[in-house]
């Protein structure tokens, strides 16, 4: 055969975008393929041995060769049929006014496989066209790709390094189905180009690349279409023929089996369901789906935040959500866990242990294998881990996993790096924040049952003073935004890290960084919900004074009223979402409403005595087609232009698996009164009562300035040391070594010692002999 090679890109553009996304996907069964559907296009499918999409989209157009064609995912009114919310089989229908295409999707419950049913009605002079821009391997600009046959059958065929794709097609009576292919250079030579330019296809390359490629084909009326994966491109072709030698029912028949007998396994879900209305009840049953699919095969217990890229259409990164981040992880476990999945919430914990840093923390977000995409250090991720392993033991869920290790490796983190974090659970600040607080806060309580002696105590320790000091760290008065809400105060979004040592650091600013011209606001002047999980907790109780006056003000600033419900924006000044006149999110834009967040301030209301049932209600209508849960909805007048509605799906992620996560526990926690994943060491420790310990702990990072009389002082620092201290002025000169309390070495002054005093003087000396080259200072007052 006489090889035509496709030119170079001269330019690049994305083809065929994706725009926002519907997801479904595969979970159950050998198969180790994911994919969403979106505006008729299969996009973004997974082989997760190599932990990267491999391919950015596969689509369809319309066309009869005259000149008339049509890309089906541009048509409006598209429909997606789910008639089970237990399994993820799509059915989507495109209808014009010249034809209707239909196709069902699946994959091959035993093989490496995406399976996909099409048939085309209507004018008989049309014929449907395949479109894929397959992006193999770690580098998609580096694929190769060819018009060939396998054993006589035509293929589509993308190779790179040991990585293979291949696409067939065979028609109803089995025999194989691909007309004239084409492959080429995305935005220069593809099939999508050749439309354009030509009405018709014309070109007919049969290899391109190594480059950017993209495949493309003529399809029969009715068939099934194969896309296969391997470790060789005649590999995956063997395993793509393999699954239509047997048939798209056959499979698909499995395939709903399998997904069937999962949801048979998760023993709360049916109890819960049918206690809830039905349109709650079939979105409670599809998040769980949702969350499902996100579940990795080669790595199980490692699931990505979503199988979308936010605003995709724009961005070509290989990131996205396909990744697991700590956070959203355990959040998704959490509903797991409730549904009654326990093997899967179990496997979670067993995947995050394996993936633990050497020091105790988790990577800010890793590949599904565990290497590191971004770096970044955030403390509630240390602490949700914790958190899981608690909750699995009080399921009494937790079988054969030992977990001290993991625990004292994060509990020591911790309290060496806490109270301030590198960055927010948003991931843009570094400082003091409230959620972060009440999740390492809770760690270290449940954690401490795992441990035995000083180290549980050291835990607790720091757990009390921690939970003692929120408000002295992040709670304002007499603001602009108290002012303005007419409140005594409210909880601050984040406190800059000098908070610890002056109290007026909250008046700096606090940068928005996506914002295109930073509105420069005090930290102060900022209020995010991230309050509420103190009340969720249990460190605070919904009717405290200081949660009552944020909830005054978050309620004002942050909530608006759309044709859904009620949405909440992730803190006042936020940029990360579309722009005022619908442009994607380009690394600057205006903060939408967040479903995620209306069932936070769902929970707020279980824990207030209040009805939970208008924020389910909320975050149901929000839904996309086919019952998904994006990661923000459009909460401005309509843009038409961007198909941008008030109340529905913006272009942001859509799942949002902590979304469909944070849905399941809310419909638990609606219908036991509770939050579900409240932790039970930590409830019963704090009850909302903010605890009064007597001492003051002391470290590098944070030094009070001050001690009452009656308070101890204990320093508490991450190797052994020797305290060399004395009394108003350096009199009554001491030496008291540190003791090992397991997660640090801590020395305690002993308050009988400086009852009298007013002043305190003390150095530091290593173990090694040096010393620490600075000497301190404490007052000791006489009132608080």
């Amino acid at each position: 055969m006489s090889i035509t090679r496709a030119p170079a890109a001269r330019w690049r553009r994305p083809v065929w975008s994706t725009g926002r996304k519907d997801c479904t996907g595969t979970g159950l069964g050998h198969s180790r393929l994911w994919f969403t559907i979106g505006r008729g296009i299969v996009t973004e499918i997974f082989y997760p041995r190599i932990d990267i999409p491999q391919i950015r989209d596969l689509g369809f157009l319309i066309a009869d060769g005259q000149g008339f064609w049509q890309e089906i995912k541009a048509l409006p009114n598209s429909t997606l049929d789910l008639e089970d919310p237990r399994t993820p089989f799509p059915h989507i229908h495109h209808r014009h006014e010249r034809y209707q295409f239909s196709f069902q999707v699946c994959t091959d419950p035993d093989r490496d496989v995406l399976l996909i049913d099409f048939a085309l009605t209507g004018d008989a002079d049309l014929r449907p066209y395949l479109l894929c821009a397959p992006r193999l391997g770690a580098d998609a600009r580096t694929n190769r790709a060819w018009v060939g046959s396998w054993e006589g059958r035509a293929v589509l065929w993308v190779e790179q390094g040991p990585f293979g794709l291949a696409i067939s097609c065979r028609d109803p009576d089995g025999r194989s189905a691909l007309g004239p292919c084409a492959v080429g250079e995305v935005g220069a030579s593809d099939l999508w180009q050749d439309f354009h330019l030509n009405g018709r296809m014309t070109w007919g390359y049969a290899e391109a690349g190594p480059g950017e490629v993209a495949l493309g084909g003529a399809l029969p009326p009715r068939g099934t279409l194969a896309l296969g994966l391997g470790t060789s491109k005649e590999a995956a072709a063997t395993a793509a023929w393999s699954s239509l030698a047997e048939g798209f029912p056959r499979a698909a028949d499995e395939y709903t089996t399998r997904w069937l007998a999962w949801h048979e396994l998760c023993c709360a879900s049916q109890d819960i369901a049918s206690q809830l209305p039905p349109d709650i009840a079939t979105l409670y049953t599809r998040s769980a789906t949702v969350i499902k699919v996100h579940e990795d095969r080669t790595f199980p217990g490692a699931l990505v935040a979503s199988l979308s890229v936010p605003w995709g259409e724009t961005s070509d990164t290989l990131g996205g959500y396909h990744l697991v981040w700590a956070r959203d992880l355990v959040e998704s476990a959490g509903a797991l866990l409730a549904l009654g999945a326990h093997k899967e919430a179990r496997q979670v914990l067993a995947y995050l242990i394996s993936t633990q840093r050497a020091d105790g923390h988790w990577l800010q977000n890793q590949w599904l294998g565990g290497k590191p995409f971004w770096n970044g250090m955030q403390l509630d991720e240390v602490g949700f881990p914790v958190l899981l392993a608690s909750a699995l033991k009080a399921h009494d869920a937790l079988g054969d996993i030992t977990v001290t290790d993991m625990i004292l490796r994060a509990l020591s983190f911790i309290v060496r790096k806490g109270p301030v974090t590198a960055q927010d659970r948003w991931e843009e600040d570094a400082g003091i924040n409230t959620f972060t607080l009440a999740v390492i806060i809770a760690a270290l309580v449940e954690g401490a049952m795992f441990l035995d002696g000083r180290a549980r105590s050291c835990a607790l320790m720091f757990a009390d003073y921690w939970n003692a000091r929120i408000e002295s760290w992040t709670y304002t008065e007499d603001d602009p935004l108290s002012r303005q809400f007419q409140v005594p105060g409210h909880y601050i979004r984040v406190a800059p890290p000098d908070v610890l040592t002056d109290q007026e650091a909250e008046r700096e600013i606090l940068p928005i960084k996506n914002r295109a011209n930073d509105p420069r606001l005090a930290a102060c002047c900022q209020i995010s919900n991230d309050f509420l999980q103190l009340v969720r907790y249990g460190l605070r109780d919904a009717r405290d004074p200081h949660i009552l006056a944020s909830v005054t003000v978050m309620d004002g600033l942050l909530k608006t009223e759309t044709p859904s419900g009620p949405v909440w924006h992730r803190y006042n000044g936020d940029g990360y979402g579309e722009h005022a006149d619908g442009r994607p999110f380009d690394g600057t834009g205006t903060g939408r409403g967040w479903p995620l967040l209306t069932g936070e301030r769902g929970h707020y209301a279980v824990a207030a005595g209040d009805d939970a049932l208008p924020y389910l209600q909320a975050m149901a209508a929000m839904a996309g087609q086919g019952g998904l849960l994006p990661e923000q909805v459009w909460d401005s007048a309509p843009i038409p232009k961007y198909d941008l509605t008030p109340g529905r799906p913006s272009g942001s992620a859509m799942p949002l698996v902590w979304a469909h996560g944070e849905f399941v526990k809310l419909c638990h926690s609606h219908v036991l009164g509770v939050p579900i994943d409240r932790p039970v060491a930590t409830w019963r420790r704090y009850r909302g009562v903010r605890p009064t310990p007597d001492f003051r702990i002391w470290q590098l990072h944070q030094q009070p300035r001050h001690l009452r009389v009656g308070e101890e002082l204990r320093i508490a620092l991450s190797a052994p040391f020797t305290v060399h201290w004395g009394q108003d002025g350096w009199q009554n000169v001491c030496d008291t070594p540190s003791e090992d309390w397991g997660l640090l070495q801590v020395a305690i002054l002993p308050r009988t010692a400086l009852r009298d005093a007013h002043s305190l003087q003390f150095t530091l000396r290593w173990a090694g002999g040096d010393w620490i080259g600075q000497d301190f200072h404490i007052d000791i007052r006489r009132t608080s």
